[in-house]
């Protein structure tokens, strides 16, 4: 890359970092504002991609909180794309959040036990992202993403809530129809259901998706990562034009008939960094999502966090900081996150009140597709933890397809899991399952599928795993169990035991038709 006096770099290299894209469009843009004044030529970003030519207007958009203004009258104005999150404790903590197409004022949520009864109001902030025309394919675009933060819940209660602002109160007669609920998570083990699921997008097999999960009734959802493709590429490429932060708005109205009423807990893919927002791409995300803020580095990863249900510890991790493959954000951490990761699953094995512990991320740490295959950061960096502290299921997403491995341990086949087996985590090894067939467009396999009822026992597969600058080792693999290239999701059933008896975690791979793909237990003795 050369780098001019100015510090400005006049040919972008094929492939920068995040911060490096972020700090090339805050140069370029702040010298040719000096140089020409009012609109400047920049490059417009697609998630880690940078494309020169473009132009906007003389800002450095980032996102902020600011109080709205009033512009229209608020009785014209309904809010869509209501989504929920846990807080840090999900007996006690929920996050509601939606979307205004114009500024409001006064935003508020208002929440109780009945729909008759929504007495306690709560002001709700505004988060504005505002993204130039040149910025990608989409015009000058403002979005306004509010969120509330309840408190003080009671464990175990199904609440009903409305959002609003002035001039739009949900707790009038004539809109109560626009009414949502959710329920906190138990102070104590009780069974329950959740689901996952990676690479949706917006599109008819993301909404039939959405719709089959609202089915299941799940306590929450994992999303791992690759959530609206605002950015269609992610890869770093030179070539795509192709960002629209305005897709955003498509997704949260897609989702909504789900989200609003189970917590949406997602965790970030490559599709999911913009650079144009902040040096680690994710600014854009956090002013649309409001995650438990009990990770390691809230600003610089906000993706990362934990909660817990019942007796149940689920981990979000951000595989961009590991991932080699697409390496704009590699090494975001500096090594915390793993760091993080360990006391994290340290401290979850030591508790008494919980039994299994689920980490969801995006790259693979064990795939099979001929386009993405395995992360061979994700394997170094975290997989040795994994086995270390006998993580009872690891959630991917990056490949869209649905696979599912043997048992492993050290990168190789433990135990033959069949499907309708049961693992044995703690004597035995972890269980991967790749669950990235939401929505987007599907990829293929080298061998043949195999699922159930149309099973194909196959000796070895052969894949790739990514390494650095670009590389890819060849394996032959031998833990590639159950292999779907359709639509599907994950369920996963969560039944308690006394203590000394077997609790366990029903796994289902489900297809977009609703047909079972694949069945396997997780078992584990009770504290």
């Amino acid at each position: 890359m050369n780098i001019p006096r100015m510090g400005v770099p006049e040919k972008p290299a094929a492939r920068m970092s995040m911060a490096e894209q972020h700090e090339y469009l805050r140069s370029r843009f702040s010298r040719r504002a000096m140089i020409r004044g009012g609109a400047v030529t920049l490059g417009a970003v697609a998630g880690g991609v940078f494309v020169p030519g473009a132009t906007a207007p003389a800002a450095v958009p980032t996102p902020r909180t600011v109080p709205a203004a009033e512009t229209v009258d608020g009785s014209f104005v309904a809010p869509f794309g209501r989504h929920l999150a846990y807080g840090t404790d999900p007996r006690t903590e929920m996050t509601v959040s939606w979307q205004v197409p114009v500024p409001v004022r006064k935003p508020f949520v208002r929440i109780g036990a009945h729909p008759w009864d929504l007495s306690r109001r709560i002001e709700a902030e505004v988060r504005t992202v505002h993204t130039p025309a040149g910025i990608g394919a989409g015009p000058d675009h403002t979005q306004y993403y509010v969120h509330a933060r309840l408190t003080r819940l009671r464990p175990g209660r199904t609440y009903y809530y409305g959002v609003g602002h002035q001039g739009f109160d949900p707790a009038e007669p004539h809109l109560l129809g626009t009414l949502g609920t959710f329920t906190t998570a138990p102070d104590h083990k009780a069974p329950f259901t959740f689901t996952a699921f990676g690479d949706q997008g917006v599109g008819y097999h993301g909404l039939a998706n959405d719709s089959l999960i609202l089915g299941q009734n799940p306590a929450f959802h994992l999303h791992a990562g690759d959530i609206a493709y605002a950015d269609p590429s992610g890869a770093g490429k030179t070539t795509d034009t192709g960002f629209d932060a305005r897709v955003w708005d498509q997704f949260l109205a897609q989702t909504e008939t789900v989200a609003k009423q189970v917590p949406w807990m997602v965790s970030y893919g490559n599709h999911d960094m913009e650079a144009w927002y902040s040096p680690n791409g994710y600014g854009g995300e956090q002013a649309r999502w409001v995650m438990p803020g009990n990770g390691p580095d809230r600003a610089n990863l906000p993706g990362v966090y934990s909660f817990v249900h019942g007796n149940t510890a689920v981990i979000s991790l951000d595989a961009n900081d590991v991932s080699y493959e697409i390496p704009a954000n590699l090494g975001l951490s500096g090594g915390t996150q793993t760091k993080w990761l360990e006391a994290q699953l340290k401290r979850f094995r030591a508790a008494k009140d919980i039994d299994f512990v689920v980490v969801f991320f995006h790259h693979c740490a064990y795939c099979t597709s001929t386009s993405h295959a395995s992360e061979g950061g994700v394997r170094r960096e975290w997989v040795p933890l994994f086995e270390k502290y006998t993580v009872d299921l690891v959630i991917n997403g990056h490949n869209h397809v649905y696979e599912r491995t043997d048992v492993i341990k050290g990168d190789r086949v433990a135990k033959k899991l069949e499907i309708g087996g049961t693992v044995y985590p703690e004597t035995e090894g972890v269980v991967y399952v790749t669950a990235g067939a939401a929505g987007r467009s599907l990829y293929k396999f080298s061998a043949e599928e195999s699922y159930e009822g149309h099973e194909k026992d196959v000796e070895s597969v052969s894949s790739f795993v990514c390494l650095k600058d670009g590389a890819r080792q060849n394996e032959d693999v031998a833990w590639s169990r159950v292999r779907y290239d359709d639509y599907s999701f994950l369920r996963v059933d969560v039944t308690p035991a006394p203590r000394g008896r077997y609790a366990t975690l029903t796994v289902r791979g489900i297809a977009e038709t609703g047909a079972r793909i694949d069945h396997f237990t997780v078992a584990r003795r009770a504290k």
